[in-house]
């Protein structure tokens, strides 16, 4: 890694936080993260050689001092701000892109413009550090996980009768539950901290004995150090003024846009760009800048997976299926229904999602039983792993002064194991009592049964995203969904008892992954594990409150939230409750056919996945993602056009200047998505207070417009303001109302 300007990831939350990484010398930045993890430590020591040499001379702030007022300050504002763009994302597509890199330098930005401040007014008392900096980016990423592994756009909100009204199933009462802010905050705080606990032991063995690479936390850790050199500083300068000039185009795109929308339908994002026939399989360009900034940071091969995936689905099987209307579904059908066209959609995604990541699952499983079996036959029988926290040992083949600094401090401020099995008990304990208090369905023993066997599947996933940069808390989540759902049975409740489960399971394993990939930063930046904790614990608390409250202002402030072809479809919700539905009563409900397809895009899935495997790294770069491919199969093509535009923008701008696009794209991207994110809170204070936006821009068919003349001939006294159709007051409009039209 030489730089932090140049990385760039994907992070699909609603799928288990599927990251990858590339660098530089990856022309496309194609490749999986696994196949070069193998590589990865030899050329991290070969590029850090020197790093901490370069910070020999400062001082290093004890555990304390990196946890400042003004780190928990900044951390809270900026945890709000990408907490509304995570659920935005997560309640549009449940696409959401890695947003550390942007975590860390407005941290930076904020923390160091602040001293900056003090100094001058000579007021500073103490400087911003690389260990502060660690401190922030951990808390943020802390917090606004919770938004994506708090289930808004999946299990939780699958729980409500908005949801549950759009399934053709019977839902009774016990398999509904609304979302409450009460309910939703006291949830989270029972099903966030047990992972924060739950591998803490093992902590010197993950990232000192077994030295997994945890290419995330790498790449973050490069970021900051690079942030607090000369050098890095500058660079950081210019690229948060890029972030700026771009946040405010993307935001004041937002606010333009906001005035064509008085009604259904109208505005720049059902503008039908490639023909009104492609726009009714939802192929078009929806002036997004959220989604031309996430096409710019996730690689290429994602954005064409996606593409491929729209056009496989909205391009070819749906328009199929739909002509077989009378034969394969009753034809008094509703799109809508789940007997119906969107039965397939539905299940076909979730047999693709199941297949990715039933492949991925036993492939991270039994690499990391291989590398568990491996490490274990090269020690010596006489020196067992160290798991005790008095067990200061280094192995002497460490020569790098690099590896000697940072183990010495990692391993300085313990967090003594028997407070971290406390810990863990105390906090499952709780959970055990509760839990049933907020969901009866689930009974004690279930909850218990999920935080015995937590802890093993927190460390094979932990252990394998080490390995592979690969975090499948998704998988463990619906693998909850069948299991405690037939448990329970349909009788009891078991749709929302596998929903809940699932929720308690993701959220476990997620935490303690997320964890690791932060003591792997805090050990690169020589940040203490005491204070990465303490903030992982304050930045998951803020999360438990913040997430709440930003899901319950889309809630209350959008009341079609969750209706599918609406601004803000919430697709993983009805993917997820229908998983529940299934895991209980079986697939005696599918349309005909229906499963049939599913086998076919199961083994689909894996059959890909073999091909990625077996072609080599040089080959597998022009192999779709299945998981990436699946994403539009329910949603349409939409957001992947937009995808592709921003890897388009950015292919051409590393053709032009691949150095200032290396160093800038990911500041960039960043701008356009938190500027369109942030648009969304106004946005909801002017829904909430029923303020309307004055036009509406609709586009109209040659046949439409024809029958709209007709109409004003037909009726002279309106021909003068009749135009098009406005929300407010469901009236005509004057002529500041636009329509247009399409021959």
């Amino acid at each position: 890694m030489e730089g932090g300007g140049d990385q760039r990831g994907l992070e699909i939350t609603e799928q288990g936080q599927v990251t990858q990484r590339r660098g530089k010398k990856e022309e496309n930045g194609a490749v999986e993260a696994e196949e070069s993890a193998a590589a990865a430590p030899a050329e991290v020591d070969q590029e850090m050689m020197s790093i901490e040499k370069d910070f020999e001379g400062k001082r290093i702030p004890p555990w304390r001092e990196q946890l400042t007022f003004r780190a928990m300050a900044v951390s809270f504002f900026l945890s709000v701000m990408f907490s509304v763009i995570v659920m935005k994302l997560n309640l549009t597509t449940g696409f959401v892109p890695s947003l550390n890199i942007s975590a860390g330098l407005l941290g930076f930005f904020f923390v160091k413009s602040w001293t900056k401040i003090l100094e001058k007014c000579g007021l500073l008392r103490q400087p911003f550090t690389r260990q502060e900096n660690t401190v922030i980016q951990t808390c943020v990423v802390a917090a606004y996980g919770i938004a994506g592994s708090g289930g808004f756009g999946n299990y939780l909100f699958g729980m409500s009768s908005r949801i549950g009204n759009q399934s053709t199933e019977a839902s009774s009462s016990r398999d509904i539950k609304d979302p409450h802010l009460g309910w939703m905050i006291g949830f989270l705080f029972l099903v966030s901290f047990t992972g924060l606990f739950s591998l803490v032991p093992l902590r010197k063995i993950m990232i000192i004995d077994y030295k997994l690479t945890y290419p995330s936390g790498t790449a973050t850790a490069h970021l900051i150090n690079g942030f607090h050199t000369p050098q890095g500083a500058t660079l950081a300068k210019k690229q948060v003024k890029g972030f700026a000039k771009f946040f405010v185009g993307s935001f004041v795109w937002g606010f333009f846009q906001w005035f064509y929308t008085a009604g259904d339908d109208c505005g720049f994002v059902q503008f039908p760009t490639l023909g009104l026939q492609a726009y009714k399989n939802r192929f078009y360009f929806n002036f997004s800048t959220t989604f031309v900034g996430v096409g710019m940071i996730c690689p290429y091969l994602v954005n064409i997976s996606v593409l491929l995936g729209g056009i496989l689905s909205w391009g070819i099987m749906w328009p199929l299926i739909r002509n077989r209307r009378g034969s394969w579904f009753p034809s008094q059908l509703p799109d809508s229904s789940l007997r119906g066209l969107q039965g397939y959609m539905i299940f076909c995604t979730i047999a693709m999602i199941l297949g990715d990541g039933l492949y991925n699952f036993f492939k991270v499983l039994s690499k990391t039983i291989l590398a568990i079996r491996s490490h274990a036959r090269s020690k010596s029988m006489a020196s067992p792993l160290p798991v005790s926290d008095n067990d200061h040992s280094v192995n002497d083949t460490t020569v790098s002064f690099d590896d000697q600094r940072r183990t010495e401090l990692f391993l300085k401020d313990q967090i003594p194991k028997k407070y971290a099995c406390l810990g863990y008990i105390v906090v499952a304990i709780i959970s055990i009592i509760n839990i049933p208090h907020v969901f009866p369905q689930l009974k004690w023993y279930h909850i218990l049964v999920t935080y015995i066997i937590s802890p093993v599947l927190a460390f094979c996933n932990a252990y394998g995203t080490g390995l592979t940069d690969l975090s499948l808390a998704f998988a463990y989540g619906i693998l909850a969904i069948f299991i405690f759902g037939a448990w329970v049975g349909s009788s009891h409740g078991g749709v929302l008892a596998g929903l809940a489960a699932c929720g308690v399971m993701m959220n476990t394993v997620s935490t303690a992954s997320d964890l690791m990939q932060d003591f792997k930063t805090g050990y690169l930046t020589l940040a203490s594990p005491r204070s990465m904790f303490i903030s992982q614990v304050i930045g998951t608390a803020m999360g438990c409150v913040i997430s709440p409250c930003v899901f319950w202002l889309f809630y209350k402030s959008f009341k079609d939230l969750g209706i599918p072809g609406t601004e803000y479809p919430a697709p993983y919700a009805l993917v997820f409750r229908n998983m529940a539905f299934v895991g209980v009563d079986g697939f005696g409900s599918l349309p005909k056919h229906c499963l049939t397809l599913c086998y076919v895009f199961f083994a689909g899935a894996i059959i890909i996945n073999l091909l990625r495997d077996l072609a080599g790294k040089k080959w597998a770069r022009y192999v779709p993602l299945p998981m990436a491919m699946a994403i539009p199969f329910y949603l349409g093509p939409y957001f992947a056009i937009d995808m592709c535009m921003g890897s388009l923008i950015l292919f051409i701008w590393e053709r032009l200047d691949k150095v200032k696009a290396d160093a800038f794209a990911s500041a960039v991207a960043s701008g356009l998505i938190c500027g369109d994110g942030i648009w969304t809170l106004p946005n909801s204070v002017l829904a909430l207070a029923q303020v309307k936006p004055p036009i509406c821009m609709k586009f109209l068919s040659r046949k439409t417009n024809d029958k709209l003349k007709k109409s004003k001939r037909s009726s002279p006294r309106s021909s003068r303001r009749l135009i098009i159709l406005s929300s407010a007051g469901g009236t005509w409009q004057p002529p500041r109302a636009l329509a247009c039209r399409l021959g």
